[in-house]
């Protein structure tokens, strides 16, 4: 909710005075809806909860024609200072984003070892083809000519932070297929945890083989 709020008394800050529906589309056009967790239904509610905050000011509501009425919003000195208090939060602080995969990886042992396996190699090609989609972007004039450098240095973050993940689930991939055990061997079984794996291969004892049924006297 912070980065949200920083985001949009930034933008009006940057494009005052401007409408709602501008400060939408320049978010989503950035694509702040994945990265930073913005919800573009939320936007609007936003900007009407910081003028009612006294962070930004109504200058001004206009209709044209059928058109829902657009209002034209400024930042306030108190949103100023929400403002630059927010962004040096955010530049300063570590703030480690929540992931739902490391909620389910934290349950590694429950799946079996080959589902596992597949699973990780999996997001590997999927995070390695989004990186050479953010690598054909940064080489476009779309980056180049039209957005801040800003914009291209982002890119490099998340091609070398989708780099090292993709090549992390292929080390673990390996590791899981090669055998390495989940637990430390004086934990194994303890507090009910038990680890799926899958059942050995056994060779078939004499007599067991298909259309072998034993006699009356119990020989094959």
């Amino acid at each position: 909710m912070s980065a949200t709020r920083m985001m949009i008394l930034g933008l009006v800050k940057w494009m005052q005075p401007v409408h709602g529906y501008d400060v939408r589309r320049e978010l989503l056009s950035w694509g702040a809806d994945k990265w930073a967790s913005v919800q573009p239904g939320s936007i609007y509610h936003a900007l009407r909860k910081l003028a009612q905050d006294g962070l930004l000011r109504e200058v001004a509501t206009e209709q044209v024609g059928a058109r829902p009425a657009r209002t034209t919003y400024e930042i306030t000195p108190s949103g100023l200072d929400e403002f630059e208090t927010l962004l040096r939060d955010l530049w300063w602080g570590n703030q480690q984003p929540a992931d739902p995969f490391m909620a389910a990886f934290a349950f590694l042992p429950a799946l079996p070892r080959p589902e596992v396996v597949a699973a990780l190699r999996s997001r590997g090609k999927v995070i390695r083809a989004g990186v050479e989609s953010m690598r054909a972007s940064m080489e476009s004039s779309w980056i180049r000519d039209s957005k801040p450098v800003g914009v291209a240095w982002t890119y490099e973050l998340w091609i070398a932070r989708g780099e090292a993940e993709a090549d992390w689930c292929d080390r673990v991939a390996d590791r899981i297929e090669a055998g390495v055990p989940y637990l430390p061997e004086g934990l194994a079984g303890r507090d009910g945890w038990t680890v799926v794996e899958p059942a050995p291969a056994t060779a078939p004892t004499p007599g067991s083989e298909p259309g072998s049924a034993p006699d009356a006297d119990g020989n094959a």
